[in-house]
């Protein structure tokens, strides 16, 4: 599913050049649930957008599903974002003048999903997560742990081949935080492809497997 191949990632600050990745070789398997842990200022954060194809590194190749993302145009690359990959923030990136309901539907509308559909598609959506009461209310009129469910159904709605959670339930309590781990052990067990990355180990043992990262290095656990 995705094969990363001696990525390299630097960022300029003023003239020098500030290494944040090396050398990171990783692969991750269809139908695998890979947890990254690492504590701030690992590298974590732009690992997890260079797999999402919202960043691009400096050296190295990136293989999505076969594809070599670095040659491909942006065209293409907006078309894996709309429908190979499913994103989780931990700040949820809800839209808070629209329902539940209406923010699920919204990447049914990049998609080009017929107008017909959208609604049945992202209230099934919702139903899965457990929202079926909630699917009119505003973000404003939910739990964080609520919000969190919405943003999965979200990301599901495309049937995306993988799932990118970045610090899942951060911004959760932790009765919350439990309920979207076992949200995604079963999303993992319906076959969806779970790649998670987070800095506390609690929340990493959910996973199949994990890995650590340290100073922009990957390690196995």
């Amino acid at each position: 599913m995705i094969r990363l191949e001696h990525i390299y990632k630097d960022y300029q600050l003023d003239t020098e050049p500030v290494p944040v990745l090396k050398d990171v070789s990783l692969q991750v398997e269809k139908g695998e649930y890979l947890a990254i842990m690492g504590p701030s200022g690992s590298g974590k954060s732009t690992l997890m957008n260079i797999i999402g194809c919202l960043d691009t590194p400096t050296s190295g190749e990136y293989f999505f599903d076969g594809e070599n993302i670095s040659m491909l145009n942006d065209n293409r690359l907006a078309e894996i974002r709309c429908h190979g990959i499913g994103f989780v923030f931990q700040s949820f990136q809800l839209l808070p003048g629209e329902t539940a309901l209406q923010n699920v539907m919204l990447p049914l509308s990049f998609a080009g999903t017929p107008r017909s559909r959208r609604q049945e598609m992202a209230e099934e959506a919702l139903e899965k997560v457990g929202l079926k009461e909630r699917m009119q209310h505003l973000p404003t009129q939910l739990s964080g742990g609520q919000k969190q469910r919405v943003a999965i159904a979200r990301a599901m709605i495309n049937n995306p081949k993988i799932l990118l959670a970045d610090e899942p339930t951060g911004a959760l309590d932790q009765a919350s935080g439990a309920q979207i781990m076992d949200l995604f052990s079963q999303l993992n067990e319906d076959g969806v492809t779970v790649l998670m990355i987070t800095h506390d180990a609690g929340i990493a043992s959910h996973a199949k497997v994990t890995k650590k990262i340290i100073d922009g290095e990957i390690y196995d656990d």
